[in-house]
């Protein structure tokens, strides 16, 4: 076994045991994705979940980005790949399988598309959307090998096509959007982290579940804002409703009106 071959199975023990995976599809998908093909060239900015600094790998050998690290795609604008662990855990969480179709809202360079891809098989689809232009154009070409993968170029508060059996929000807001949970099919499920202005909160997981949802507070998370996130102090109280009534026990509604839960 080569020491990268040997890394990469480091790297998905490690992981599988941190969060104790479930999924194998899931497992096996970070066993063949390489991380370094959806980055630039290395040497790589990189740090752990709890460091406040990056650290710049010694050279552009892959070897050092099978670990569970942050690598910066914008250091700059503190804009980082997801923690694999952390996203590895909510993929799990959401049960996704076999011949799902899956929203990315957010999908930065497509590292999880590609995984998601993996997951769903051909029989399933990802479509991964991304605002910022240039990361949508950068995602498109390291993508472009997975045929059930179609990257967007556009806003996932405005339209995310047909509905979805998964939505998985890469960003920080202050509500669940109504487009999502209208977009979700029977049984359909949600992860949207809901933080304040400082980027910190809760991930949620929304459930659909006959006429209505379940929501319920799975991860305090640190994340980056997403476009068009409120700016506000009344978007901030928004969010730290929402985290706090849906950590207490499983927050049910029919919709949201101004923000917050409506049975109307």
């Amino acid at each position: 076994m080569s020491d990268l071959a040997a890394a990469r199975a480091r790297y998905v023990e490690l992981i599988s045991k941190r969060e104790r995976i479930s999924s194998t599809r899931l497992l096996e998908a970070l066993g063949t994705v390489p991380r370094e093909k959806f980055l630039a060239k290395g040497p790589w900015r990189i740090k752990t979940e709890a460091a406040r600094n990056y650290r710049l790998t010694p050279d552009a050998d892959p070897v050092h980005l099978q670990d569970n690290v942050l690598v910066a795609i914008d250091a700059r604008r503190k804009l980082d790949t997801g923690l694999p662990s952390l996203w590895a855990h909510f993929i799990d969480l959401l049960d996704v399988g076999e011949k799902d179709r899956v929203v990315q809202i957010g999908c930065g360079l497509g590292y999880f598309s590609a995984v998601l891809s993996k997951i769903v098989g051909p029989k399933g689809r990802v479509q991964a959307m991304e605002c910022d232009a240039r990361l949508a154009a950068r995602a498109a070409t390291y993508l472009g090998a997975y045929r059930n993968v179609a990257v967007v170029h556009g806003d996932g508060c405005e339209d995310i096509g047909e509905p979805a059996d998964v939505i998985i929000v890469h960003a920080g807001f202050s509500q669940p959007h109504p487009l999502w949970l209208r977009s979700l099919r029977p049984r359909g499920r949600l992860l949207v982290p809901l933080t304040q202005r400082d980027r910190e909160g809760a991930a949620l997981k929304i459930t659909r579940k006959g006429r209505g949802f379940e929501a319920e507070a799975v991860q305090q998370i640190r994340i980056f804002p997403g476009q068009g996130r409120g700016l506000t102090a009344l978007d901030d109280r928004v969010a730290d409703w929402w985290q706090r009534a849906s950590a207490l026990a499983p927050l049910r509604f029919r919709g949201i009106a101004q923000g917050l839960p409506s049975d109307g």
